[in-house]
């Protein structure tokens, strides 16, 4: 019988990182974690990215689409590989207790002074990229092409990645043909998991405002509360997804953020809600969307306010699938690379993404069609905290464990840059050119 043909082009043991090599993305990630910055404001995160890109010997643009990165290391004729990474931290105040927790603050997009942690796994991210760069730098022999590493700022509002290429980025570099990103998640620190079909959900983030008229709270008869009609909205909601959306449609429709008024004596002017619906389907989305729109008009004239509601569409994403042939590729390479029982399956999250629109999703925008995407989920959970979590099974302690925007989410730093560094380098080598 036939051995199948190796899907990695050397070694696994050639690409994980030796000791300095972890180390030196070590450091980077324990200083961008103890730095965040929010979406929009990551001028020191671009920074610290950028420098050891160009110490590698990438040549380093920055500025582009906001504080946005991109890092070019071309290694003769080949397919463009681009590596994309995220800079921006989110408004969460860390709880983790860590030597390293950051304690930093940052302005809100209204102004509000805020904390602010890198909740969502960026640094890792961040770190991995330039620890699998500069392994791709030193060892050229291994690969031909070029390499693009692209450090995106705005991810946490789906902002980043259309700013970038509205700013040009497939017209001031050469376009990829491959883009690959991976994102943490708790799983053990130690594996990759790959999705078949959808890997994150398509999403719009919408902004209403109720208008009411304001007055004094003891003759609320004089006054139209838009508090009430607000909270009618938000009860009436979660009715969408059961009426509008089939069980197997996995919708999903949260009310994060209500705002009004200020004092308990005082009926307020206005009220204002942001929501997110999130779906695996365009006509799922625009489906709850347009049932969104039609209970808040109907609630609001139900509440006698003198104006009509506004509802503003403030992001959207497209659903995150990979392409199919080169996920087979990956998982392929991962398996090679960190043995079959570290490789997972990744189920559908309804956790959201701007990456697609890198690839085919964006193609109206950057002007580029054909581009394949890769995309993975890498454990974070060190061995203490897996043994620590609550349940018998892998399943319970995946639902009691800290997922990520939670205040307690903490990689486990060595093991996860390590895997995370090696996947990305063999990823990599995957989709660039052959010596």
């Amino acid at each position: 019988m036939t051995a199948p043909a190796p899907a990695l082009p050397v070694p696994p043991e050639a690409l994980r990182p030796d000791r300095a090599a972890l180390a030196r993305a070590a450091e980077l990630y324990l200083d961008l974690h103890r730095h965040p910055e929010l979406s929009g404001a990551e001028e020191h995160t671009a920074g610290r990215f950028a420098a050891p890109l160009a110490d590698a010997g990438y040549r380093v643009t920055r500025g582009i689409g906001g504080h946005g990165v991109a890092a070019v290391l071309r290694n003769g004729p080949g397919p463009v590989v681009l590596l994309r990474a995220e800079l921006d931290g989110l408004p969460v105040a860390e709880r983790t207790g860590l030597p390293y927790a950051s304690t930093a603050t940052g302005r809100s997009a209204d102004g509000r002074r805020v904390p602010v942690m890198h909740a969502c796994g960026h640094d890792v991210h961040l770190a991995c990229a330039v620890g699998a760069a500069a392994a791709l730098a030193r060892t050229p022999g291994d690969w031909r092409g070029t390499v693009l590493v692209v450090g995106q700022p705005a991810e946490e509002t789906l902002s980043g990645a259309r700013a970038m290429l509205e700013d040009g980025l497939y017209r001031r570099f050469e376009p990829p043909a491959t883009v690959l990103a991976q994102h943490t998640a708790p799983l053990p620190a130690g594996m990759v998991a790959h999705g078949r079909g959808p890997v994150t959900a398509g999403s719009r983030t919408l902004e209403v405002v109720v208008h009411g008229r304001g007055g004094h709270a003891g003759t609320p008869h004089l006054a139209v509360d838009p508090v009430l009609a607000a909270a009618a909205i938000v009860l009436r909601l979660p009715a969408v997804v059961a009426q509008e959306t089939a069980p197997a449609e996995r919708a999903v429709l949260t009310v994060g953020s209500v705002e009004a008024g200020g004092e308990g004596n005082v009926i307020p002017e206005r009220a204002v809600l942001r929501l997110t619906a999130r779906a695996f389907g365009e006509p799922t989305l625009e489906r709850v969307t347009a049932a969104v729109r039609r209970i808040v008009r109907a609630e609001a004239e139900a509440s006698g306010c003198p104006r009509e509601p506004e509802t503003t569409e403030l992001s959207r994403s497209g659903t995150n699938t990979p392409d199919p042939a080169l996920t087979g590729q990956l998982h392929a390479a991962h398996r090679e690379l960190l043995g079959a029982s570290r490789v997972a399956d990744w189920p559908p999250s309804t956790a959201t993404e701007d990456f697609p629109l890198f690839g085919p999703d964006g193609a109206a925008l950057h002007g580029v069609p054909g581009i394949r995407t890769g995309y993975w989920m890498l454990g974070t959970v060190g061995p203490e905290q897996w043994a620590a979590a609550p349940g018998a099974g892998a399943a319970e302690k995946l639902a009691a464990l800290p997922a990520n925007h939670s205040p307690l989410f903490r990689p486990h730093v060595g093991t996860t840059l390590r895997t995370g560094i090696a996947a990305l380098h063999a990823a990599a080598l995957v989709a660039l050119g052959r010596p």
